[in-house]
């Protein structure tokens, strides 16, 4: 089977990769010449456990393909993804100039019958305004070609997508023709053997169902942070909360931990974009209004420990950070909390030392010298008076306490992500602050 996705960002890199695992040949198109260079080179725009060896391995086989020009490639395809971008525009709507630009294209190159596929999330409606871009293309160019237009939600999680792609708990596709139907089937049986479904529905449920997902998930986060805020002020601990709600088959234990806040590229963008669906037609998602107005929120709380705790007097602090991308085991930044903590942080006279396992380059891309990057998490401590840790990377599971006291000006530690053993910041004698537990050792 031959496929063609235009786009190479996080979707459509994975998605090309694991594809061509199964044996089909994939090309992988994208705009950015250098980008391509650097693909073909080896060189990979994102980080995402395991993906480089499959992009180089599926390379070698001279089954993924990275190619700038999809006109070279639309009427080699039984299958075409499009999976660009789609930015927030300035009230929050999903952009969708990107998707129209490349429907566009196949429709002034198309001479054979292929499925349109859209990747990319986007709002319900759009593969309608995909199909008439397509057609009135070849209507301009006088030509009567079949295609089908389908939706086919991702449900990736940065740091664990191509496991995700590769043994998915459902594939959702959206259809309006068996034979659009019968050539997706195909393409994913390999990804199904472990008998999670192939889920066929309507194209416009299909796209609502990747931002009703998204949706909830980020309304779990919200929930039990807001859960947890509340229990510091009546002295309930959020970890026996948190189990004792989530052992609810009803609720499950996923996305229930408390911490500073979601964000990455899906979340903050797909559930501004719903609102603004949903406002377009005259309804008001007053939850999911919430949802966004509690994580705002909740990106200032670690903050405001901080600076209660100095008595609101920062200036010529130096605070260390441990962790900048938004999740572990990526180095996604955008809408990262660590970037809110910073702004507030270095408005307030702050000299900030910051270590990422991953995510420096694109901070410093970022940043640039707004803040020191340390070569590793103890040299951050130097001379710090407090520690502040944002993302919840493995290797600052279980430092070693008796080092960090003899770098830090104070044994003062703010964990927004609770990952802290509190009996050993107990023994050695650490002021510990975290989300939804009272603090210790004050």
């Amino acid at each position: 089977m031959n496929i063609t996705i235009v786009g190479t960002g996080y979707v459509g890199l994975v998605s090309g990769a694991c594809l061509a695992e199964t044996g089909a040949t994939v090309n992988c198109i994208d705009v950015n010449q250098s980008k391509i260079d650097s693909l073909n080179n080896g060189i990979m725009p994102i980080y995402e456990p395991g993906l480089e060896d499959l992009v180089k391995r599926n390379v070698q086989k001279e089954r993924l393909l990275f190619k700038t020009k999809l006109s070279e490639v639309v009427n080699e395809s039984d299958i075409i993804f499009i999976a660009v971008g789609t930015p927030p525009d300035e009230d929050g709507s999903a952009d969708l100039k990107y998707v129209v630009g490349v429907a566009s294209e196949i429709g002034q190159n198309l001479n054979q019958y292929t499925v349109v596929v859209t990747k990319s999330t986007v709002p319900v409606g759009t593969a309608k305004k995909v199909k008439a871009s397509i057609q009135e293309e070849l209507d301009k160019r006088g030509v009567n070609v079949e295609f089908d237009v389908a939706s086919n939600p991702e449900f990736l999680k940065e740091g664990n997508a191509v496991e995700d792609f590769l043994k998915p708990d459902r594939i959702v596709i959206g259809i309006e023709s068996e034979m659009a139907e019968k050539i997706l089937k195909r393409l994913y049986k390999p990804f199904v053997l472990n008998g999670h479904p192939i889920i066929v529905m309507d194209i416009a449920s299909s796209e609502m169902t990747k931002y009703a997902a998204n949706s909830m998930l980020a309304t779990k986060i919200s929930f039990i942070n807001e859960i947890a805020n509340l229990c510091e002020i009546v002295g309930a601990d959020i970890n026996l909360v948190r189990k004792g709600i989530g052992s609810d088959a009803r609720i499950g234990n996923k996305f229930l931990y408390p911490g500073v806040g979601y964000g990455g590229s899906c979340f903050p963008k797909d559930i501004q974009a719903l609102i603004k669906t949903a406002n377009t037609h005259g309804c008001s998602l007053k939850i999911l209004q919430a949802v966004e107005d509690v994580n705002n929120n909740q990106k200032t709380v670690l903050f405001n420990k901080i600076s209660t705790y100095f008595n609101g007097d920062l200036s010529g602090k130096t605070i260390a950070i441990w962790g900048l991308s938004f999740k572990p085991e990526t180095d996604d930044m955008r809408e990262a909390p660590s970037l809110v903590l910073i702004d507030q942080l270095v408005e307030k006279g702050v000299t900030v030392c910051a270590y990422d396992p991953i995510a420096m380059p694109e901070t410093r891309h970022l940043l640039g010298d707004k803040i020191r990057y340390c070569k590793d998490m103890y040299e951050t401590l130097i001379g710090a008076d407090a520690l502040a840790v944002v993302t919840e990377w493995n290797e600052f599971r279980l430092p070693n306490f008796k080092v960090m006291e003899k770098l830090m000006n104070n044994k003062v530690l703010f964990d927004g992500r609770n990952i802290f053993d509190v009996e050993q910041l107990i023994e050695f004698n650490y002021k510990y602050f975290s989300i939804g537990k009272q603090p210790i050792n004050l």
